[in-house]
């Protein structure tokens, strides 16, 4: 069995058990906000990553052309140095 002078002891176990528990839901509170902040920074990063991607892809020139072209330069040079000679 338990004596009187045991509940105080007890109670101030249960208090500093309160304060404990108190303060590490607040850090982990404050953690969790941190982790929310980075991961709408990092939504945010690769929105704007993903509009450049899209501007890029629009504005290049896409490979059959460019074959077309560098063919195109190959016969022109070549029949400039055909008639050259």
């Amino acid at each position: 069995m338990t004596t009187d002078q045991d509940h105080p002891l007890a109670a101030e176990d249960v208090a500093e058990l309160r304060r404990r528990l108190d303060v590490g839901l607040a850090h982990m509170e404050g953690r969790l906000a941190l982790l929310t902040q980075r991961d709408e920074q990092t939504a945010k990063d690769q929105d704007d990553l993903s509009v450049r991607v899209a501007a890029l892809e629009h504005t290049r020139w896409p490979l059959p052309a460019i074959a077309a072209l560098t063919a195109f330069g190959a016969l022109v040079v070549t029949v400039w140095q055909a008639l050259g000679r």
